[in-house]
């Protein structure tokens, strides 16, 4: 009987011991599968085992997902590359397994009953198992669930998710690879585009210098902002409008308010007035005749004073109280 009893104990012992080291030995597992392989390609009974098994030391991150093209699943489409880089990132960084993560997946066809077990309706969704024992061991053996509302979102921000979970471990960074042919692409245009620009240089300094090509850009710049360009497209005003007798309105009331047809026509008066000034000021000292500088200088003195009449008349049109105003446009 005391050799039956020292027995008994023995197997107890060595039962109490294997059990501990079960979720050790578990983990291991699935770590040398997914050092050669990851994220670890999963069925239902590899599930069971890998969040089943408890206590647990160890965490799982489990994207459930269905990739077959019959439920059109866009979005596991999309979002099954990042995870994949996630997973091969976090493993190549901790080939010891110090954070003690497993990366797995799960597809519908070869996980239906987890599915139905879990009443998902909808994928992908993405389930964070964290450890029941251990030195990280949280109360509750619940899973904690992606939110997938924005999107898939990229490989960072799910790891950033991850890494807020696991708590004074290591956290792998995401290491995308280099992309080759966006780097030949964009060299190729920037030498193509160097070579251009040595070419063309000696035929394009010429025109870069030209003060004239210069005046006119700002001119036109001035005049675009200046007659309301930018107030039409940030109000989205319209185009022109009735005046409620039939006929149309070029001109809204009120210093806030403009029509698109409105910033055309005050753009040209002040586009006819500056190129008036600029002539008095410019071409007409360089006519050689004094009569014909007589007669210029008198055309285009009437033309301004034409042409700011009738802005003076537009500005009374905006508002009532305008108090100044000049013939012929009174």
């Amino acid at each position: 009987m005391r050799w039956f009893s020292l027995l008994a104990s023995s197997l107890l012992c060595a039962g109490g011991l294997a059990a501990k080291k079960e979720p050790t030995d578990t983990f291991q597992a699935f770590q040398s599968k997914q050092l050669s392989s990851t994220p670890i390609k999963i069925d239902d009974s590899a599930y069971s085992k890998l969040v089943g098994s408890t206590p647990r030391d160890y965490s799982s991150a489990i994207l459930l997902t269905a990739m077959d093209a019959r439920y059109g699943c866009q979005l596991c489409r999309e979002f099954q590359p990042e995870f994949d880089l996630l997973a091969r990132s976090w493993t190549k960084g901790d080939k010891a397994g110090e954070s003690r993560v497993v990366f797995a997946t799960l597809d519908f066809n070869d996980g239906r009953d987890t599915f139905m077990s879990l009443g998902l309706q909808t994928a992908p969704v993405l389930l964070f198992f964290p450890p029941t024992a251990g030195p990280h061991a949280v109360g509750s053996p619940e899973p904690l669930r992606y939110d997938f509302t924005n999107g898939p979102g990229p490989a960072e921000v799910v790891h950033h998710w991850i890494s807020r979970q696991l708590l004074n471990r290591p956290h792998p960074p995401v290491k995308r690879p280099i992309n080759w042919i966006a780097w030949i692409t964009s060299i190729t245009i920037l030498l193509g585009s160097a070579t251009v620009l040595f070419v063309a240089w000696p035929y394009v300094l010429p025109v870069i210098q030209n003060r004239n090509i210069w005046a006119a850009i700002s001119l036109i710049s001035i005049l675009l902002f200046t007659s309301g360009h930018m107030f039409n497209h940030i109000r989205k005003v319209p185009y022109v409008a009735g005046d409620g007798r039939g006929g149309i309105s070029y001109f809204a009331g009120g210093f806030q308010n403009q029509f698109g047809m409105e910033t055309q026509i005050v753009a040209a008066m002040y586009g006819i007035l500056s190129f008036a000034a600029i002539s008095l000021a410019v071409k007409v000292p360089r006519i050689a005749d004094e009569k014909v500088q007589q007669v210029a200088a008198l055309v285009w003195g009437a033309v301004i004073f034409f042409m700011y009449s009738f802005l003076l008349s537009v500005f009374r049109m905006k508002n009532g109280g305008y108090p100044f105003s000049l013939p012929p446009f009174m």
